[in-house]
């Protein structure tokens, strides 16, 4: 008897609720000009959606929410919600995407149903994995790549590291925001 969590390929060791409080966040500084490094905590939630049928394309896929803090403070600065997917048939691991902010991100990349290392990007423009903001990050701060590697360790522990590349105010200067964590099971 199985549980039907094998369907979820790659993604399955995420089912279940994540938190980490190692996380570092390297952000444009309030003047533009420079950086700001900043530690924070956070917690992940990931729950099985089961069958995502796109006609003859099945999809498995898990619902997760992101939020968080910046260490010693009270109040969120950070949120995420969207869905991990996984495609079988074509080997592709998928996280669609929303930050309050105003940006929605397809990335995607390609893994073994059990690997335990995934990449993934998405690119503007992309007609498949791509990125898309409002008008005032679109001048401002306008996300030209984004690039996700997560690294399962054991069944209670996984890391990422992330690097969302911006054009900063339409100078062509490209920063690269960059966050990591590790976090560990506690649900």
């Amino acid at each position: 008897m199985t549980d039907g969590l094998e369907l979820l390929g790659p993604l399955r060791p995420l089912v279940g609720v994540w938190e980490g409080d190692q996380g570092v966040d390297l952000a444009p500084a309030a003047d533009r000009a420079g950086a700001v490094t900043s530690r924070f905590r956070e917690r992940m939630t990931f729950e099985p959606v089961g069958q995502i049928n796109n006609h003859e394309q099945i999809l498995f896929g898990l619902r997760y929410a992101t939020v968080a803090w910046r260490i010693g403070e009270p109040d969120a600065y950070h949120e995420e919600v969207g869905y991990w997917l996984w495609d079988p048939e074509d080997k592709q691991v998928m996280r669609c995407f929303l930050v309050p902010r105003g940006v929605s991100v397809i990335a995607g990349g390609t893994a073994a149903a059990d690997a335990r290392k995934l990449e993934l990007e998405a690119n503007l423009g992309s007609e498949t994995y791509g990125i898309c903001s409002n008008r005032f990050l679109d001048r401002e701060f306008k996300t030209v790549r984004y690039e996700l590697k997560v690294t399962i360790h054991d069944p209670n522990s996984f890391s990422y590291e992330e690097d969302t590349q911006i054009e900063m105010g339409g100078e062509g200067r490209l920063f690269h925001h960059r966050d990591r964590n590790t976090l560990r099971r506690v649900g």
